[in-house]
């Protein structure tokens, strides 16, 4: 059972630590959280924290308006033109970038961190695709409710609640509606990229609530395409055939043994083209590869082997191959290679976050989230859960909007605690 607001303040009081105004994360040294349970004493926070939970429902239903306005990757703007409406109306500085990402500025009032947060608008689903809410208890249901409308829900929550509430930080907070995030992080690479040196902390809302992602999962998207010149089937004996490479070379992949002490990888063949008819040798069959790791010494490794049992195979059948790149995302490291950054007072505060709000806390270093595209530029980042859900990706998605509230509480008390609250204590 989630503690209640007034039995925070009561334990902040017990605690009875002193509250340094205006410290975050840069000003603390590794190993050094910026949460004190103190920060629940001040009237302004426990406002806030009132105010989210006294407008949850307000905010489930417009969950479920979100998640109702189509946005597959790339198809995102109907979604980022009411998150930008909504943003304007609380008085963020407000823009749309060349790539979609809607951007939201909330300045600072004193010498502080900047810290960005991010939300994808973007869904795996078609254009076509139902996405009306069902209801259920505890439970809503839908294709995107989960991955992932509920983060941006969130994330409008918490505008409000410093808004209506007339809390500062010292630093600077940006709000991103992230574009194409389910194709390859396209949109926050691309602010990323256009606002190099901006963000000293990124905090990426997705995953689901109880791990704390601060590494990066490599993704290697590959199609393999294997090319002859076809044959009817009367005079297909003995003939180059693409489709028996393919299959050759799918079987030997399958066949790869993947080293356990170098931080694991997975990976999956997931799509399959080729052909027009029955009766004639293909000219060209293809497939995909899923490839991840977090190691990017072994991901490249297995890049390698696959791309070396393909050509095998396509030697073996007389036919060309061909390797088209669609995605790249590069890996963050082992564990071991991130254990400066696992003492990174952003880790250590969420950690603290969580744990006081009596949330599950697992830091882990991994993650396929945005977080990915600052963890790979020395960012410190990581991503948060936006709820409690499952069968993200597919028609019966869902979520447990319960799980909502002490996630939007979470976020808040991370940027207030990393960036600094610049007044002083309200009485």
């Amino acid at each position: 059972m989630l503690p209640s607001l007034r039995s925070l303040s009561s334990l902040a009081l017990l605690l009875g630590m002193a509250l340094a105004l205006g410290l975050d994360a840069q000003t603390l040294p590794p190993g050094e959280s910026a949460f004190s349970p103190q920060l629940l004493e001040r009237s302004d926070v426990d406002r806030a924290l009132e105010w989210i939970e006294e407008n949850f429902e307000n905010q489930v239903a417009e969950w479920i308006l979100i998640n109702e306005i189509p946005a597959p990757s790339g198809l995102e703007e109907a979604r980022g033109r009411y998150v930008a409406e909504q943003m304007e109306a609380e008085g963020l500085e407000v823009s749309v970038d060349g790539i979609g990402n809607v951007v939201g500025l909330r300045q600072g009032v004193a010498d502080g961190p900047t810290l960005v947060f991010a939300a994808h608008l973007d869904t795996v689903h078609p254009i076509d695709t139902d996405v009306a809410v069902e209801r259920d208890g505890e439970v809503l249901r839908a294709p995107g409710i989960f991955d992932n409308s509920a983060s941006v829900a969130n994330m409008l929550a918490m505008i409000r609640a410093l808004e209506r509430t007339g809390l500062q930080t010292a630093g600077d907070l940006i709000f991103i509606g992230t574009a194409q995030e389910e194709v390859g992080l396209r949109g926050m690479i691309h602010w990323l990229e256009e606002n190099e040196g901006v963000a000293d902390m990124l905090i990426a809302m997705d995953g689901g609530l109880g791990r704390i992602p601060y590494g990066a999962l490599g993704i290697y998207w590959s199609w393999f395409h294997f090319l002859g010149e076809g044959s009817h089937t009367n005079t297909s004996a003995g003939r180059p055939n693409p489709a028996r490479a393919l299959s050759d070379a799918i079987a030997s992949i399958y066949e790869l043994e993947i080293p356990e002490d170098r931080g694991g990888a997975v990976y999956n063949v997931g799509m399959l083209r080729g052909g027009s008819v029955f009766n004639a040798i293909p000219e060209r069959a293809s497939f995909s590869v899923d490839l991840r790791s977090v190691n990017p010494v072994l991901l490249d490794s297995l890049q390698a082997e696959i791309q070396d049992r393909v050509a095998q195979a396509a030697d073996g059948h007389g036919v060309r191959w061909e390797m088209e790149e669609e995605n790249r995302m590069p890996a963050g490291g082992t564990a071991e290679d991130l254990a400066d950054r696992r003492q990174h007072p952003l880790i250590l505060t969420a950690e603290d976050v969580y744990g006081f709000l009596d949330l599950p806390n697992e830091p882990v270093a991994s993650g396929s989230t945005d977080a990915n595209a600052g963890v790979v530029r020395g960012i410190p980042s990581i991503s948060v859960g936006r709820s409690e859900g499952g069968d993200q990706h597919t028609l019966s998605e869902w979520a447990h909007w319960p799980s909502a509230l002490p996630a939007t509480r979470a976020v808040l008390l991370l940027a207030l605690s990393l960036s600094g609250v610049a007044d002083s204590p309200q009485p």
